[in-house]
């Protein structure tokens, strides 16, 4: 069966002495007196009876247990050209100090703290101060337009907002305060406390008593101890677009959250106490939350917080540079970073003047990474290049190749199989299990296993409409996809990416996948568009590696053969366009729904998410064919 094979039995068979025993590794202050809590599905709940302190197990044990200077943090900056590092005992210290100006503050156990910051120290320390005092935290990913911030802020009902003056993006400098101002004259909550950073870049005028100056704040509080929560208690709560304009607050709990995070980092990722991991992030998006902070922290590891892009700060080796320097030997990142830093390097020049020999494996996660990414990735850096997935709502991985267990044979395109705690099933319109490379609606069995969110906040309705109505006993990811014969799972995309050409269920992400293995195309899109015959019809976008000529018809016929080959003519894709780039949200996903919403005649606004605008508005006469 395998070491994998052996775990993953255990945690579906006998949940609580697996969970039981992973617990071990976390201190807790009242151990739980129960591990699993299945008295009122389903609402499972982990660890009820357990008291614990996030922070306390991400810093003060640490310390405690002889790891005070230790590296804890490296922040790297290209664009400011700074770079610092703090040991556990300097992180701690300025956290205890900063959640001693919160309790000054007003701010208690309880109650929620909006953040809204740029990838500085502060952002990390504001975080762990939070869960220091047992508040709620809710980061909101800085730069946010203000009506998406009010929002956030009318849903949270926060006693303080967090933030900075500017957030420095590549060689823009983005102003904060106004945003933030903005917001909070949109809301109709009332926040009685922002407390501001002041940047070198751009400092904000502070409008008092209201706005308070972060140093001056900090240099005036006591350090404050941890305080004992509850596991169940709340940590943070995570905003994420619903389908309906009011965004969805994921919570996330304490004690689930510190076992399974603590138990992910050396099972999936390999990591473990001493090495240094970078997940090349933003504290704003899940992957910040769980392995930018609270995972490596959790496991006494080195974490690297880069405030930077994976090219133009300064060029597309800076990833190597940054792994190269602060001897990285776990990096996670986005397949659309590597495909950026592929399409203005080709060749992976900028990576041979790097010393990598620290890196053990790239971790690829937050979209379909595409087989000919993976193989660049893979023949350029000469390590383990290992795909996973998972979603804001799990907060950890629920399909990966479990380096720290068994390093298991990859497919390209495939995550690989299902993590412990996970049962993942396939199922069709009728919530039967499809048989093997069948295409269904992927799910997971419930209950969930620690770590995931319990609900959404102060929502337990939607909770359960959005993700176990429609296949009762299951949480529904939204995605689609199949698992082979050999129990490897396929993501294929979001199930409102399946089109239906004809009454043909089609996988766009089937097509990207081809298209991407054309030797000139450097990141694709497909998208399925309205058609009065075939109801819809397939429309593909390529962008170019650099340096790639090609006569734009004679590509996009070769990119039809290529589906038409792969797919077969049922496909029906004929048109194939190269643009300049496709609009992608701030963490690097492709916003297709924007695409499809244009070239149905649709009056898109653009997302609040959206990286970039004016490539949405560049590609809209494409979209609409003008």
């Amino acid at each position: 069966m395998g070491v994998y094979g052996a775990a993953y039995e255990r945690s579906i068979t006998d949940p609580t002495r697996f969970w039981g025993l992973a617990a071990r590794d976390v201190r807790w202050l009242v151990p739980p007196d129960r591990v699993l809590d299945d008295g009122a599905p389903p609402f499972y709940r982990w660890f009820t009876g357990g008291e614990l302190n996030t922070c306390d197990n991400a810093l003060d044990r640490h310390v405690a247990e002889g790891r005070g200077a230790q590296p804890a943090l490296i922040y790297d900056s290209p664009v400011t050209g700074t770079a610092r590092t703090y040991t556990y005992r300097e992180l701690t210290n300025l956290t205890a100090r900063f959640a001693g100006a919160l309790l000054a503050l007003g701010v208690r156990t309880g109650d929620r703290v909006v953040l809204y910051m740029p990838m500085i120290p502060e952002a990390v320390v504001a975080m762990l101060a939070c869960a220091r005092i047992g508040a709620v935290h809710s980061v909101v990913f800085g730069g946010f337009a203000a009506r998406e911030l009010a929002l956030r802020i009318d849903d949270a009902r926060p006693k303080a907002v967090v933030s900075a003056s500017c957030g420095i993006e590549g060689s823009r400098v983005v102003p904060y305060k106004p945003l933030l101002d903005e917001a909070l004259r949109l809301a109709s909550h009332p926040v009685r406390h922002c407390v501001i950073k002041q940047r070198d870049a751009l400092r904000a005028p502070l409008a008092c008593p209201r706005d308070v100056d972060w140093d001056e704040a900090v240099a005036a509080a006591e350090p404050a101890d941890c305080v004992p929560v509850a596991a169940t208690d709340p940590l943070y709560i995570l905003y994420t677009s619903g389908t309906t304009g009011r965004p969805k607050g994921v919570v996330r709990d304490n004690g689930g959250h510190a076992v399974a995070l603590r138990w992910s980092m050396e099972n999936v990722y390999g990591a473990r106490p001493g090495d240094v991991f970078w997940a090349a992030s933003d504290v704003g998006w899940v992957v910040g939350h769980s392995y930018i902070v609270y995972g490596p922290l959790l496991t006494g590891c080195t974490t690297v917080l880069y405030e930077g892009k994976p090219v133009g700060t300064p060029d597309a080796g800076a990833f190597w540079r940054v792994a190269a320097e602060h001897r990285v030997n776990v990096l996670l990142a986005a397949p659309t970073a590597i495909r950026a830093i592929r399409r203005e390097d080709p060749s992976g020049r900028l990576a041979t003047g790097h010393d990598l020999s620290a890196l053990e494996a790239l971790f690829l996660a937050g979209e379909r990474l595409d087989p000919e990414t993976y193989r660049w990735a893979a023949g350029t850096l000469g390590r383990p290049v290992v795909d996973h997935w998972w979603q804001t709502e799990t907060g950890w991985p629920i399909v990966a190749n479990p380096r720290g267990l068994e390093e298991l044979p990859v497919k390209p395109g495939s995550p690989s199989v299902p993590v412990p705690g996970f049962a993942v099933r396939v199922l069709g319109p009728d919530g039967d299990p499809v048989p093997p490379g069948v295409d269904g609606d992927v799910v997971l069995r419930l209950p969930l296993p620690p770590g995931t969110l319990p609900t959404l906040w102060q929502d337990d309705e939607r909770f359960v409409e959005s993700y176990l109505t429609r296949h009762p006993g299951h949480y529904l990811t939204g995605d689609g996809g199949h698992v082979d014969a050999d129990g490897y799972v396929w993501i294929m995309g979001r199930t409102d990416d399946v089109i239906n050409v004809a009454g043909h269920r089609l996988s766009t992400g089937s097509m990207e996948e081809a298209l991407s293995g054309h030797p000139a195309v450097a990141e694709c899109a497909v998208i399925g568009v309205g058609d009065p015959v075939k109801g819809q019809v397939p429309r593909g976008f390529v962008v170019l590696k650099a340096g790639a000529d090609a006569d734009p018809a004679a590509l996009a016929g070769e990119l039809v053969a290529l589906v038409r080959a792969r797919i077969g003519p049922v496909a029906a894709l004929r048109e194939v366009a190269v643009v300049p780039a496709l609009p992608k949200t701030r963490s690097g996903k492709i916003l297709r729904g924007a695409m499809r919403g244009i070239a149905d005649g649709e009056d898109v606004p653009v997302p609040s998410t959206i990286e970039d605008p004016a490539v949405l508005d560049a590609l809209r006469p494409v979209l609409r064919r003008d």
